[in-house]
């Protein structure tokens, strides 16, 4: 087989932070003079661009774990292999560095930090309380002064649909409407006396479109006052906040002080207004039986990409959920996960819960909570919840993340271009000659030499293509595990003239043979397709540290971290091993159920499970005479004495059988199924 060659990506580059360019010192030198006060450090690349963010209380001690590679997390290898150059901000306190972190990750954007994915705009619902009469909105703007955002929200559609509801059931002016605009003006021309301007407004002003159907209080016309605008505003900020039972509390107490009054209209437009209250909890498909306040976080993980679905309960119910994509997957580790996305959701919205729920523990767990407490303005905790309605909660909320994440790699076709990003990364990798559109791959299972088959699965395209998977039972008399002579064993049937002119397999040779293994499986390959006199690109992956071993040098190929090729060359690995050892296990569950009934005339699989329901095992069998035999119901005396000689016969020649199969009737081994056989992926032979 020709060899291949090709230099590998980085090889032979040493750690920028071993240089030491024109007597200047290296990075690990100028590390060991920074301070060791609490702060913030930013590392760059060779253009000065900043490239990863972190927090530290000791600032030397965690950049020092950055250049000695001491941080065990797969990113930091790759990420240091670029930096140039840093820079670092030293605070007062740990907490401080917190909040100075989320503010430089969203000035720089870094390219190793935990973000958004896109970095759009979400779309809050807000209310103006500068305004002498605050207006609500839909807005996708910055955070401005005097102005209180709720959200955000991931539904534009879904957050003008709560805007209209709640205008429904608390009359306030909108911010688009040209009335309240004019009269906003004139307020704010006359600051000093606004019951002047109220006066004029009731006397010159044109009540506008929302205040004739009940959605305005009348701010245009002068119908309200701004005690009574201000109750309205406080409601909706209640409403908003999740504080759904204060908000009935006070309708209800103005609807029985209307008809007290008997001012029954108006009694009657309040009960209206509780209606739509009440018909927004009828839709309610989540609810605590407690009356709880807190946030539920799942996220769902690919490669390189993640979505948070954020569950917002307040009062025991779930009054949103809002799904965000994430630039980070499984390129981090799951703590620096959703430590990112809490400090960037958290810091975009002022809707803090007394509770946080996560699926993980995050190590900065009590200073997240010190902050999002100091932004609450009473205590928040995280909590990782470990069994009911809580947990349950949560893991619908990692089902909804993985539905969300699905529907955006459909959306935008993330899917496929990273398929074609990874077919073409391993062809420049391996030195192979074209793209591998068929990747076929074998594993090995066995249990010490015993039950021994081989899986083959195909990837056409980059895609598994379940109707060309194959699985082999090994034929080879084995003492022991010897996966070299089972995989020549398999390559030999698989790769032979008669299997590859064979319509059930592939007409041509696949693009890239892999094996689940390092070097010594790779040569086992080698060697026989040698035998076999055939060229076809082959390359091992061991599953330690993920290498990747090809012919050509006896130094393993590294794919980068998180790269679109080392995931697919995964993902083929991980299918193979999965189809290898499910059909493994079929084969031993099959040999474990066979019993010493089934060598019995006249016993077939009803018998047999009433005898066991008789007697309970072998050894009470054993222990039973013919005519207790011959009392289990629907067998015949002549079966019966057949069993018990059967029973007696087994005894004599010493069986001996695993507590389990004693279990199961006495089931010795039988009879191997006949050796040899391709089967497809659905499980047929």
């Amino acid at each position: 087989m020709a060899a291949r060659g090709g230099k590998r990506p980085g090889e032979g580059e040493p750690l920028a932070t071993d240089r030491s360019e024109g007597g200047r010192p290296s990075i690990a030198e100028q590390v060991e003079l920074v301070p060791t006060d609490p702060g913030c450090y930013l590392w760059k690349d060779g253009k000065g661009e900043v490239i990863y963010v972190g927090k530290a209380k000791n600032l030397r001690a965690r950049m020092r774990q950055y250049v000695t590679l001491q941080d065990d997390r797969a990113k930091i290898p790759l990420m240091m292999q670029v930096v140039r150059s840093f820079d670092y901000v030293v605070v007062g306190s740990e907490h401080e560095a917190l909040v100075l972190e989320r503010n430089l990750i969203a000035q720089y954007h870094p390219y190793f930090n935990v973000d958004f994915k896109d970095d759009k705009s979400y779309p809050y619902i807000a209310i103006t309380e500068s305004d002498v009469y605050p207006a609500i909105k839909y807005t996708r703007e910055r955070h401005r002064k005097g102005t209180r955002y709720f959200g955000p929200y991931t539904d534009a559609q879904a957050a003008r649909e709560t805007i209209d509801t709640l205008r429904k059931v608390l009359p306030i002016c909108s911010a688009n409407c040209a009335e309240w605009k004019r009269a906003r003006r004139y307020l704010q021309s006359h600051p000093d006396d606004v019951a002047v301007a109220n006066m004029v407004l009731a006397e010159r002003g044109r009540p506008c479109f929302d205040y004739h159907v009940g959605r305005g209080p009348g701010v245009c016309c002068g119908a309200i006052t701004t005690v009574d605008y201000a109750r309205h505003v406080s409601q909706v900020e209640s409403f908003l906040s999740g504080r759904r039972r204060q908000v009935v509390e006070e309708l209800e107490e103005q609807m029985r002080d209307a008809a007290a009054e008997l001012e029954f209209e108006r009694a009657s437009r309040i009960k209206r207004r509780l209606d739509v209250i009440g018909g927004l909890d009828d839709r309610q498909e989540v609810m605590f039986s407690s009356d709880v306040s807190l946030d539920l976080i799942g996220f769902y993980r690919e490669e390189t990409i993640s979505c948070a679905c954020v569950f917002v309960v307040r009062e025991g119910r779930t009054i949103r959920t809002s799904e965000f994509i994430l630039n980070k997957g499984m390129d981090v580790d799951e703590q620096e996960l959703a430590a990112g996305f809490l400090k960037r959701y958290y810091d975009e919205t002022a809707d803090v819960p007394q509770e946080v729920d996560l699926a993980c523990e995050l190590p900065d767990a009590q200073l997240l909570g010190e902050w999002l407490s100091a932004k609450r303005g009473r205590l928040c905790r995280l909590h990782r919840p470990q069994r009911g309605e809580k947990s349950h909660l949560l893991q619908m909320a990692e089902r909804n993340a993985r539905h969300a994440l699905m529907r955006y790699m459909v959306r935008t076709g993330y899917a496929d271009e990273r398929t074609n990003q990874a077919l073409l990364q391993l062809e420049s990798a391996l030195a192979l000659e074209r793209p591998p559109m068929r990747i076929e791959c074998f594993d090995i299972s066995t249990l010490h030499g015993a039950f021994t088959v081989a899986s083959m699965v195909v990837f056409t395209n980059g895609r598994p293509d379940k109707g060309q998977y194959r699985r082999f039972k090994i034929r080879a008399e084995l003492d022991e595990a010897n996966d070299f002579a089972s995989m020549e064993e398999v390559l030999g049937r698989r790769y032979s003239p008669k299997n590859m002119g064979d319509e059930r397999f592939a007409a041509a040779p696949p693009d890239l043979l892999v094996v689940d293994g390092g070097k010594p499986q790779l040569s086992a390959a080698i060697h026989q397709l040698e035998e076999l006199g055939l060229d076809i690109p082959v390359c091992g992956l061991a599953k330690s540290d993920e290498e990747v071993f090809v012919p050509w040098d006896d130094t393993p190929v590294v794919l980068p971290s998180g790269s679109p090729s080392l995931y697919l060359i995964k993902q083929v690995r991980d299918e193979s091993h999965r189809f290898a050892i499910t059909f493994h296990r079929e084969l031993r569950t099959k040999a474990q159920s066979v019993s010493v009934l089934d060598d019995v005339e006249g016993v077939g699989p009803k018998r047999k499970r009433a005898i066991l329901r008789r007697f309970g095992s072998l050894k009470g069998l054993r222990a039973a005479s013919v005519d207790q035999v011959a009392e289990v119901e629907g067998l015949p005396r002549s079966v019966a004495e057949e069993v018990w000689q059967t029973v007696h016969a087994w005894e004599g020649e010493g069986a001996s059988l695993s507590p389990e199969t004693e279990a199961d009737a006495g089931g010795a081994p039988g009879p191997s199924s006949p050796s040899g056989g391709e089967g497809r992926g659905d499980g047929s032979e």
